[in-house]
């Protein structure tokens, strides 16, 4: 038995000293000589605290609309145009910022992020012109938050673990999207007390604080801790690719769009991202105060969204880990289109058990649809998947920015957001559809054979 430290081999510890906590190689297989938590959990943990530190501004848009066009005089439709710009931008920077990990490692691309999302945040209390809220919402918040987007979920999980990959993207999915909804009360409540300001320096201050703990914890690759990715082997810990960043992301899209499933996965996303962060997290507490409802009132409501989020979103991961993704993408989207059709009718100034009922159902649908779409992404991509899947997650925010400004104008010309509800629905159906059309890229038979002696067994146990 040897054991390995980093990517060298070093003879095992003798003496009566018990040897520090390291990975043992034995017949190819990676185990532990301590029951030490493997560095995959933290890094994972702390990914999870970023993604939470960055959607504290993403709590902010639905709040705040409505303060913002009693204090400035702006239109629904000119602050939608702010939220639209922050949300295409999010989308579009992702496959960028997943080049950009590879090449510059993911630790310096998550700090720089989370500073560029503060400094945007922080700078709206000096504001008084619309250009500068598209400025600062739009461009320094969209490019900030988006290098934190979905892709640091595919690429976190991709590099540090090889088992339990889909709970892994789960509960980091979970962080991101909870993140922004559980803040919605604590903001709604700074805003009642001490004005939007208040809120938006609040907001500031939770994506300052998670800047240390990224210095400290977050880690690029598992050799750097001296491990190897959770439940595989030193071969699974490939090389950084080392190239221009839009180079990559380019090219990514350019292979990408020659397979069929990747237009399938982004029309679906497309739609997700449509249906959740464009429409319902910006507009469901206008609409709901157009009916009479308090903006506390609403708020909280979306809150419960993020916590029923989180069960959902990590069970759909243990549910991709061991069902066919396409079905759960087919539920996911058909459930979520029938629900959004029977919204409407739910609003009203009292809070009523069957709107409840919605917010409990759509919390556990709400980001439920990331773990499938991303084994998907692997499924078919491979090692590009990071890549791919930032194009993917793209797709999601420009349905995202096109729901955010149409919720907006649709308010603005008719009065109410009915008609976005009831379209939102119908493609959502649509949705479902596509989603069951992808063809599955499963390994040939020979790949699952059952291992025929005790060293194949082990590795088989040791990949989950």
């Amino acid at each position: 038995m040897r054991e390995v430290a980093g990517n060298r081999w070093v003879p095992a510890g003798r003496g009566p000293r018990p040897a520090p906590a390291r990975w043992v190689i034995l017949s190819g297989v990676s185990t532990r000589t301590t029951t030490r938590i493997h560095p995959a959990w933290w890094v994972a943990a702390v990914t999870f605290l970023a993604l939470v530190g960055a959607a504290a501004f993403r709590a902010v848009p639905g709040v705040l609309i409505d303060p913002l066009r009693e204090e400035f005089g702006w239109s629904v439709s000119t602050i939608s145009a702010a939220v639209a710009v922050n949300m295409a931008l999010y989308g579009l920077t992702a496959p960028f910022a997943a080049a950009l990990m590879e090449k510059f490692g993911i630790r310096r691309v998550v700090i720089g992020a989370l500073l560029l999302t503060a400094a945007g945040s922080g700078l709206t209390v000096f504001m008084t012109a619309s250009w500068q809220l598209v400025l600062l919402w739009g461009f320094a918040v969209g490019l900030g938050t988006g290098s934190m987007a979905l892709s640091l979920v595919a690429t976190v999980t991709g590099r540090w673990f090889v088992a339990r990959r889909g709970l892994v993207s789960g509960i980091l999915t979970a962080g991101g999207a909870t993140g922004q909804l559980v803040f919605l009360p604590l903001v709604a409540w700074a805003d009642q007390n001490w004005g939007w300001r208040s809120a938006s320096l609040g907001t500031t201050a939770a994506a300052l604080a998670v800047v240390p703990l990224v210095a400290w914890l977050l880690r690029d690759r598992p050799r750097d801790a001296g491990a190897v990715p959770y439940g595989g082997t030193a071969a699974d810990d490939v090389d950084p690719v080392r190239q221009g960043a839009a180079r990559a992301a380019v090219r990514g899209l350019a292979e990408a769009a020659r397979s069929r499933p990747f237009w399938l996965l982004a029309g679906g996303f497309f739609i997700c991202g449509l249906s959740t962060n464009g429409l319902v997290q910006p507009h469901f507490i206008p609409a709901a105060h157009d009916h009479g409802m308090p903006v506390t009132t609403a708020a909280g409501l979306l809150a419960v969204v993020g916590i029923f989020d989180i069960a959902g979103t990590v069970l759909s991961g243990w549910l991709t880990d061991r069902v066919d993704p396409r079905v759960l993408l087919l539920a996911y989207y058909a459930l979520r289109g029938f629900s959004l059709f029977l919204l409407p009718p739910l609003f009203g100034p009292d809070l009523e058990v069957a709107m409840i009922a919605f917010i409990v159902f759509y919390g556990l649908d709400w980001v439920a649809t990331v773990p499938p779409t991303l084994a998907l992404c692997r499924e078919h991509f491979g090692s590009r998947a990071p890549v791919v899947f930032g194009w993917v997650f793209a797709a999601h925010q420009l349905g995202s920015a096109f729901a955010a400004f149409g919720g907006g104008v649709v308010r603005d010309v008719t009065g109410s957001y009915d008609l976005a509800w009831f379209a939102a629905g119908a493609l959502c159906v649509l949705a479902a559809v596509l989603s069951i059309s992808i063809r599955r890229n499963l390994p040939a038979p020979a790949a699952t054979a059952l291992p025929t002696d005790r060293q194949e067994a082990a590795a088989a146990q040791a990949h989950g």
